[in-house]
């Protein structure tokens, strides 16, 4: 039997204690929804449960584990690995530049290169580092740049035959007085002073 505004008026209460009675009513009505709500819920889950204590038991799970715990395994050691072989190719790309290696031929080089055959040592860097930048210097000596090249010695530098006045020079736009600096340097040096 439901509980009504028209039940309560009609037993004699005033449209005040009506209102309290119905709001408390409400209250009730939707706590006992929401118990019961959960209830179906938490049965639910539990047929749930039961199916996989069922799997559990049947020793499915062992098999699984053990099919999981290999996968990890696995991708453990790849990543270890991976991150081996990163730490050998920073060291390796590092003495590639101090043997003087032109970094423009490094990736080609760290490309044919077996990175996984070399070790790092206990202080950090590649172990047999001498063996390793006299093998560089040799099997990679055409990549080797040369920064530095001498000019022959000039004793008596001839004549530029330049025939620039500072005035001349001044009236230039200033990227040709750049160009003339660049070209001409002990020319333009002399304008400056």
């Amino acid at each position: 039997m439901a509980l009504t505004r028209s039940m309560l008026t009609g037993m004699g209460l005033t449209e005040e204690q009506v209102g309290a009675i119905i709001e408390a009513h409400s209250e009730t009505v939707n706590a006992l929804k929401e118990q019961r709500d959960t209830y179906k819920h938490d049965s639910e889950r539990a047929v749930e449960l039961e199916k996989e204590l069922e799997t559990l038991k049947s020793g499915d799970w062992e098999a699984k584990y053990n099919e999981v715990n290999k996968s990890f395994e696995r991708y453990k050691k790849d990543v270890e690995n991976k991150a081996k072989v990163a730490k050998t190719k920073e060291l390796y790309v590092k003495l590639l530049k101090e043997t003087g290696v032109g970094e423009q031929f490094i990736s080609s080089i760290i490309g044919v290169t077996d990175l996984a055959g070399m070790t790092i040592s206990e202080n950090g860097d590649l172990e047999n580092k001498d063996n390793l930048v006299n093998d560089a210097k040799e099997r990679w000596s055409g990549f080797i740049v040369q920064d530095k090249v001498k000019g022959a010695e000039v004793q008596t530098p001839p004549d530029s035959g330049i025939d620039m006045t500072k005035e001349a020079f001044f009236k230039l736009p200033l990227n040709e007085q750049m160009g003339f600096a660049n070209s001409h340097p002990n020319e333009a040096k002399e304008f400056f002073k």
